[in-house]
């Protein structure tokens, strides 16, 4: 089949209302932006989408859109031809942001990106990940204790936000003394991530908030130079790989990142799956039925339903071909793994909530590679220790209402969730 003309394609999809690039699109209900994702996976290739103004200025004039699962598999694992930098976000970092706060791992490629991975790697000793999943259970019981005992109407700051933050700064070795300051900066540094009105909020713009909440990682790293503790800050600070170390940035950026990154694609998750499990009460049964047996496959079918991250983006560096389409050095692609999770051509019946789906190859945590989300366990433990909590108490925990969702081109962000359960 002949590949439409690029004017032929843009008037389609207007018509249909897909722009990508439109942050009108980003505010649509979710379920016509699916639909969208699905027309464009019924494409000859991907889609060149052209950007205006300030973004075009920053992001390079446009992208090509991956819709399709083995796209973004395949552009994930070709990191010499698809690089994370200069940034994966939409723009892409300031350069003088980098050199402020330091580049975070998800923008490095190639040795940088191996070398720094591999230290923060061998900081996660099985000694520390076992101390951190015994944790994980102690603080999901604390934690629904709590929600029961003060009967809070939003799951997400009661719950699905506590959970993660706690498991964050206990692994990291966070005085309870500093612990409101950084709740906060995470808040501000995450909450201009969005679409408001006909402009894209995009991530970096609370720069303010990073480097607040970094002045406050580098006093800690100071400390435990100085008296170590059985903490990840302590295992990174005197980590020593092949006579390398992190510097004070690599650690601010790193920190920054776990901080945002775990905590906020948790919650997500944590908040749809409660959403879920209630729109879908056959399922919640079915996982009550057996928890230790269906808990897995509802985590993942959890994650690939919801999606909590909706898109990274790449820069082509060498000539190429992908999905039917010859790419250029310099040019842009987008992987949109909200469309990659929904993909017919490796999900049956796409749109079900399904916790027995098996094989359930989502890219939930990335299309693999050297960019594969390095907390995937630990998200994994948080999501099934919480909810054998909320599932197995004697009490009938449902969401109330849909969530209240921020209109967002990066994460699919629940701002607010109601819920009710039987108090006797």
């Amino acid at each position: 089949m002949k590949i439409p003309t690029q004017a032929a394609t843009q008037q389609m999809l207007r018509a249909h209302n897909a722009d990508l690039a439109d942050p009108d699109f980003w505010q649509l209900p979710r379920s016509e932006r699916l639909k969208a994702f699905a027309l464009l996976r019924g494409l000859d290739a991907p889609v060149l989408f052209e950007e205006s103004g300030r973004r075009a200025r920053r992001g390079g004039g446009g992208f090509y859109a991956l819709v399709r699962h083995a796209d973004v598999v395949e552009a994930s694992r070709q990191p010499r031809q698809f690089a994370s930098a200069p940034g994966v976000t939409t723009p892409e970092p300031a350069g003088w942001a980098k050199a402020v706060f330091g580049n975070s791992m998800v923008n490095l490629d190639g040795a940088e990106h191996a070398n720094l991975r591999r230290i923060v790697s061998r900081a996660f000793t099985p000694r520390l990940l076992a101390a951190a999943e015994e944790d994980i259970r102690a603080v999901a019981g604390r934690v629904v204790d709590e929600m029961i005992a003060r009967c809070p109407g939003d799951f997400v700051p009661s719950v699905a936000s506590r959970m993660p933050f706690e498991i964050i700064c206990n692994l990291m070795g966070i005085p309870e003394r500093y612990r409101p300051e950084i709740a906060d900066r995470v808040d501000h540094a995450s909450e201009n991530v969005g679409v408001k009105r006909a402009r894209l909020r995009v991530p970096g713009r609370g720069l303010r908030a990073l480097a607040q909440m970094q002045l406050v990682m580098a006093k800690l790293a100071r400390e435990r130079r100085r008296r170590p503790t059985d903490d990840l800050i302590s295992a990174l600070v005197r980590a020593d790989v092949d006579g390398q170390s992190l510097s004070s940035r690599q650690l601010g950026a790193f920190f920054s990142l776990l901080l945002v990154a775990g905590v906020e694609t948790t919650r997500n998750a944590i908040a749809h799956g409660l959403a879920l499990l209630t729109a879908h009460p056959e399922q919640r049964e079915l996982l009550v039925s057996d928890f230790d047996r269906y808990a897995d496959g509802a985590v993942d079918e959890i994650v690939r339903h919801s999606t909590p991250i909706i898109q990274f983006r790449r820069t082509v560096v060498a000539d190429c071909a992908l999905g039917g389409r010859e790419l250029r050095p310099g040019e842009k692609v987008v992987l949109f793994y909200a469309s990659a999770n929904r993909d017919e051509a490796v999900f049956a019946d796409p749109d079900a909530f399904d916790i027995t789906r098996d094989p359930n190859p989502h890219l939930g945590y990335g299309g693999g590679g050297p960019h594969y989300c390095l907390g995937a366990h630990l998200a994994r433990q948080e999501m099934k220790a919480l909810f054998h909590e909320l599932l197995t108490r004697p009490r009938d925990l449902r969401a109330v209402g849909m969530p209240e969702l921020v209109d967002s081109n990066f994460d699919n962000r629940v701002r607010a969730l109601r819920f009710a359960f039987d108090p006797s």
